[in-house]
């Protein structure tokens, strides 16, 4: 359940995409009873995920489901919710690392005792949760990931959302580092225009660049490009290759410092060739190599 290169969401109250879904080649799925889900349609939604969830096998998908605010109905959505064994629950809008450990208080009460443990994804939303990101990520050994919603934080913010996104240049880092300090995965907020390939390609590359692990995807048709950007590259697992080399022949003939293409090869190196390699034998890309 580590990969989440892409986490798709689906909307709760649609039983033809909840039938469909695990075909769609996402690493996750969101089951989503918040944003996609009318008001007056909150309890058939919950019903239909909670018979997806007991009925319906989606192979390798991680199943999350999105509940509603904590303010809002978390607690019935979890106590409906958990006994039928999703491995995760996103929680909208936490600002606070009482948000994450009310989830989980929620969570133990409801679990049953040979239940295996609900994992927490948290969705930061708000200035206030971008400024309390350290502290929620820390907040309990259940939250595994935290994911960045631009949509309410830059309505917040009273900015646009553009496609450039430098206006939630300044969240994404403070999340990343945080995520990274707290040893859990960052996700990347979706790219929400459906037809620019070329941007998305961008927004993808972009967020790898600068340390998420992943990203919010809400058309179907994003998937591969997501996949893609988030996968070592022929040249990344070359590299990668060259470098366990290089160590594995200085360690044989007892040498000290190594270099490779100019530059010193050190334990940080190592580790990001190591996680590269690790990466592709998970996705069976062991065999790209560049021509």
């Amino acid at each position: 359940m580590g990969l989440r290169r892409t986490l798709l969401f689906i909307p709760g109250n649609n039983s033809g995409m909840l039938q469909n879904a695990g075909i769609l080649g996402a690493d996750a799925l969101i089951f989503d009873l918040e944003d996609a889900v009318a008001p007056q349609e909150k309890d058939a939604a919950r019903l239909l995920v909670g018979q997806a969830l007991r009925t319906i096998g989606y192979g390798r998908c991680e199943k999350i489901v999105r509940i509603n605010p904590l303010d809002v109905s978390a607690e019935q959505d979890i106590r409906f919710i958990v006994p039928c064994h999703p491995d995760a629950l996103m929680i909208p809008k936490v600002n606070t690392p009482e948000d994450i450990r009310q989830a989980a208080t929620w969570l133990e009460q409801y679990e049953a005792p040979d239940q295996k443990p609900v994992k927490l994804i948290a969705l930061i939303e708000t200035p206030l949760g971008i400024a309390n990101c350290f502290p929620i990520a820390s907040a309990h050994q259940r939250l595994v990931a935290m994911a960045l919603g631009a949509e309410d934080y830059t309505a917040s913010l009273g900015v646009q959302r553009t496609k450039e996104g430098r206006e939630i240049f300044t969240a994404r880092t403070t999340l990343v580092n945080a995520a990274a300090a707290a040893g859990i995965q960052s996700i990347d907020t979706p790219f929400t225009d459906m037809l620019d390939e070329e941007g998305l390609v961008r927004d993808v590359a972009f967020a790898r660049h600068i340390g998420f692990k992943g990203k919010l995807v809400i058309n179907p048709r994003h998937i591969d490009a997501v996949h893609e950007g988030f996968s070592p590259s022929a040249a990344e697992i070359m590299w990668a290759h060259r470098v366990v080399a290089v160590i594995k022949r200085a360690a044989e003939q007892g040498t000290g410092a190594v270099s490779l293409d100019g530059k010193m090869i050190d334990k940080p190196i190592v580790e990001r060739a190591e996680r590269v390699l690790q990466l592709a034998q998970v996705l069976g890309l062991e065999g790209r190599q560049q021509s």
